[in-house]
Parts: C-alpha cells; structure tokens; sequence
C-alpha cells in the first residue's frame, strides 16, 4: 500500500473512532427517544466504516492508529463542560454538528491532500463525508 493509501486509511479510522466516543459520550444527555435512536444508528454507521477502513489497513500489512490523546481529551473536556452548563437536545445537536463539520473539512482536506491514494480509499473517505452531511441534516430537526 502506498503512503498516500494508508494515511488516508488512517484518517478515515480516527475519525469514525472519535465519532463513536462523541455519540456514546453525549448519548447519556439525551432525553428524546428518536434522538437516541439517530445516535445509535449513525454510531453504528460510523463503527462499520472504521471496521471497513481499518481491514483495508490491514490487509495491506497496516495497523490502524487511535486518535491522538490530546484531540481525544479536549473534545471530551470540551463537550463534559458544554453539556454540564446546558445539555438539552439543542446543545447536543450543536455540538454533534460540530463534530459533523470538523470530520467533513478534516477528512475532505485530507482527501485532497492524499489524491494520489487508490480509488477504495478515496471512496471510503468520500462515503464517511457523505455520512456526516446526512447527520447534520437530521440534527438540524433537534436544534
């Protein structure tokens, strides 16, 4: 695999990874039924797509990387101190639309970047995209 592949491969995984610890993080927040319910589903949709990047690092002979301590720590300070001021359903879909739109220009950079990376990868990012544009139009339902 070349390098171009596999850092973009890298950065689909940490992204989908930093996806689930925010939607598992904020989940305890949330009173709404059908809110819950769009968060374990797109928490799920984000599992399966690390799961697929990550086996595409691995059948390369890659391992996948887990997102950096210190970005890990400061969305979960971040988002503790965000919600412990205010967490109705407003407040959770705001920040999950932040997280949305860092993923999207984190990941479109990155695809950029990486043009040169094989056509797989680059569908998978362009997919994990796709995915967060999709949840920031059914948040704007929670704001």
């Amino acid at each position: 695999m070349d390098e171009q592949t596999r850092k973009l491969l890298e950065e689909c995984c940490q992204g989908c990874k930093m996806a689930v610890e925010s939607f598992e993080q904020v989940k305890q927040f949330v009173r709404d039924t059908e809110f819950k319910k769009l968060i374990d589903e797109y928490t799920q949709k984000h599992r399966k797509l690390e799961e697929e990047a990550a086996a595409m690092l691995k059948e390369s002979g890659s391992e996948e990387k887990s997102p950096g301590v210190m970005a890990s720590t400061f969305s979960r300070v971040t988002t503790e101190v965000k919600l412990s001021i205010n967490s109705d359903n407003t407040q959770v879909a705001k920040l999950l639309m932040d997280g949305c739109s860092m993923g999207i220009k984190t990941l479109g950079e990155k695809s950029n970047q990486y043009s040169s990376a094989d056509k797989k990868a680059a569908a998978l990012a362009q997919k994990i995209i796709c995915a967060e544009e999709d949840l920031m139009k059914k948040l704007q339902k929670f704001l």
